[in-house]
């Protein structure tokens, strides 16, 4: 173990003494916890479309660790390579979105995926944590020098980026992004009247969707049903938790699970509330919890406003999408086609979140920025 003393001055050595060991372990156990509750979720998706019972499973076990990788090879980086890296993966994802218009694989009403070789690839996944690094630099920069326009440039960005993901559409995205940057513009010392101009453009937003978009209608009216008029995906799932209880049914014993549609993704959660009842689910929230909380109140000690809005911003798009995922599994919310961050099956969705955490683990390590956060 000398590769990690205090007297060695190796890359690993650095990383590991200032690394945040607490928001590594939280996010090390939700990777453990996607793998164990694919294997209960994914085997009767799989059969019912024609595949090998374990053909998610295998799939699963090759992103987890490719994840894993992709985040710890992010969080040994410096600032200045997080800020380059932001900026050019910005780009490239946001031309992969404009390929999806014409290559792009049609799925459910909308078409945001690629087909490259062989792996079906959703551009927009990366679009947000390069996106929120990307617009808290520009922030940074209007900050640091107040004849560059980083406030305009950032509000143009998000324009282009939300009409583009809109235009998939991928209404939840969009939301997700326009939260997350309204966060860091607030933070970066927005009035409180753009504040209250944006809440009423927001609405009028959502209210255009809502005629615009028929799926994002019938999902509203059957989060505003009751009875037998819900969809059959939420019944399934409420029936999931009930059948689940306080310590659930066992690990594999699940009775419901093989019967809920996308249980290995956006449902994954019931799974996990039927099979190791409440206590599982609790300990994921407390996860999630810890990660965000603890970002934020991290970021807040430094004085640097690009590490504050850059880890806030990612700390609040990784836990927003959690949140988004988990109420709508409980019913508290229009079900959308979100994935639980490092648990649902999704290669996208998985290397994306790495990426996120990665920058995250990145921007929040401890005295070693002093020698390039001046850097803009």
């Amino acid at each position: 173990m000398l590769i990690f003393s205090h007297n060695n001055r190796n890359i690993l050595a650095n990383w590991w003494w200032t690394v945040d060991k607490t928001l590594l372990l939280c996010c090390s156990i939700l990777i453990v916890l996607g793998v164990l509750l694919t294997f209960s979720a994914s085997p009767a998706v799989a059969e019912r479309i024609g595949f090998d019972a374990y053909h998610f499973v295998k799939r699963h076990l090759l992103f987890a660790p490719a994840a894993y990788v992709v985040m710890i090879a992010l969080s040994v980086q410096k600032l200045k390579f997080i800020r380059r890296l932001s900026l050019v993966g910005y780009l490239t994802a946001i031309v992969l979105v404009g390929c999806t218009f014409f290559f792009g694989a049609e799925n459910k009403g909308a078409s945001r995926w690629l087909t490259i070789f062989g792996f079906s690839l959703q551009p927009s996944e990366f679009v947000k944590p390069f996106f929120i690094v990307t617009a808290a630099w520009l922030f940074d920069g209007q900050r640091r020098h107040p004849e560059f326009p980083g406030n305009m440039l950032s509000v143009a960005l998000f324009l282009f980026t939300a009409l583009l993901i809109v235009r998939q559409p991928d209404v939840g995205m969009t939301i997700v992004i326009s939260a997350v940057w309204l966060f860091q513009f607030f933070l970066s010392g927005m009035p409180w009247q753009g504040l209250v101009l944006a809440g009423f453009l927001g609405i009028g937003a959502l209210t255009a969707a809502y005629f615009a978009f028929p799926h994002f209608q019938i999902r509203l009216h059957q989060f505003l049903a009751s009875g037998n008029e819900l969809s059959y995906q939420v019944k399934k799932s409420l029936e999931a938790f009930q059948s689940g209880s306080l310590f659930g049914r066992g690990p594999g014993e699940g009775v419901v699970r093989s019967s809920i549609p996308d249980a290995h993704t956006d449902f994954i959660y019931a799974v996990a509330g039927e099979e190791y009842g409440v206590f599982l689910c609790l300990v994921i929230v407390v996860l999630y919890l810890i990660i965000v909380v603890r970002s934020m109140i991290i970021s807040c000690k430094d004085n640097n406003l690009f590490i504050i809005l850059s880890a806030s911003g990612l700390a609040a798009s990784f836990g927003l999408q959690s949140v988004i995922n988990m109420a709508s599994t409980l019913h508290l919310m229009p079900t959308k086609g979100m994935t639980l961050p490092f648990i649902s099956y999704g290669g996208s969705s998985m290397i994306a979140t790495a990426v996120g955490t990665g920058m995250l683990l990145a921007i929040t390590r401890k005295n070693v920025h002093a020698e390039d956060k001046d850097d803009v």
